[in-house]
């Protein structure tokens, strides 16, 4: 390292044209400036410089050694400018992982991206979680409460919930009047790797909370998957996606216990690191906490029956 120092050194005497100018910019005394060059010398074996009272010139060796000394320099300036350019300004590509129903809301969440032109987006949608290193993910999205990790998890917002089923379903089976009404109807369930049921907890008008323990008639890992089976009048499910969202509004599906509410689900924004981000990451965490906090706060708003 000691040598690639004295190449830079070198490279500025020659640029400035004397040792007193080099060492000016380069924050050192001419004699320390001096030093490294005759220590330079003395590695090589050659001498690379003329020096007199008022100007040097390159030996011969001087000449030849000094065009890998300047390139070298200036590709560490070239360096220097491009992660300038990274920090400063969103470029390169931005790698994001969410579950696979966030693909329209990340296009609404991130539309400010698309004014930078030298940054490119690649989407990695799957509701398993994933390999973040082996795929070079710089943020990824995750629902719901966080399992300890060494990574590094910024909560962005809520996304909010409502019990729904279809209206053939309800017409069949009939309403919920209470929350433990939902102890014999169809479930929906999202647990079908673990234990096969979920813990539910629900906020009433009056203050009241009731937790329930609901056994999946059918159980699915992809959001996707819950909406098409909510709509086709297999149970009461927990909607929660852009698609309930759309449902609920046209009335493929109706809000089941309008009057109890579901906590909103957490949503977090994990990346590898703390500290510095280069700009890309910076200004995508930065809508994504915007959006999360604001619009897809109420994702999925109750509605009257």
């Amino acid at each position: 390292m000691d040598q690639l120092k004295r190449m830079a050194i070198f490279a500025e005497v020659v640029a400035a044209g004397s040792l007193s100018a080099a060492a000016r910019q380069l924050g050192m005394t001419p004699s320390a400036v001096s030093q490294h060059l005759r220590q330079l010398e003395q590695s090589l074996g050659l001498a690379l410089l003329h020096r007199s009272t008022r100007k040097l010139a390159l030996t011969e060796a001087g000449e030849r050694y000094h065009a890998g000394c300047a390139a070298m320099v200036a590709a560490a300036r070239s360096a220097e400018q491009a992660l300038a350019r990274l920090r400063d300004e969103p470029e390169g590509e931005l790698r994001l992982a969410a579950p696979i129903g966030f693909g329209s809301l990340l296009a609404r969440a991130l539309a400010p991206l698309r004014s930078h032109p030298k940054l490119t987006l690649r989407l990695l949608l799957d509701d398993a979680l994933i390999d973040l290193i082996a795929l070079r993910v710089d943020v990824a999205l995750r629902v719901g409460p966080l399992a300890d990790s060494s990574l590094v998890a910024r909560k962005l917002g809520g996304m909010g919930r409502q019990l729904c089923a279809s209206p053939a379903y309800l017409a069949e089976r009939g309403w919920p009047a209470q929350p433990q009404d939902l102890l014999r109807h169809d479930w929906l369930g999202s647990k079908p790797h673990s234990q096969g049921f979920d813990m539910l907890e629900l906020h009433g008008p009056a203050g009241e909370i009731e937790s329930l323990r609901l056994e999946g008639r059918v159980q699915a890992s992809q959001a996707s998957a819950l909406h098409a089976l909510c709509v086709a009048g297999w149970g009461i499910g927990m909607g929660v996606s852009e698609d309930d969202r759309k449902a609920l509004a046209d009335g493929r599906v109706l809000p089941v216990l309008p009057g109890w509410r579901l906590s909103d689900l957490p949503v977090y924004a994990v990346t590898l690191r703390r500290g510095e981000q280069p700009a890309k990451v910076r200004h995508a965490l930065d809508l994504l906490a915007g959006y999360f906090g604001g619009e897809a706060a109420g994702a999925v708003p109750a509605a009257a029956p």
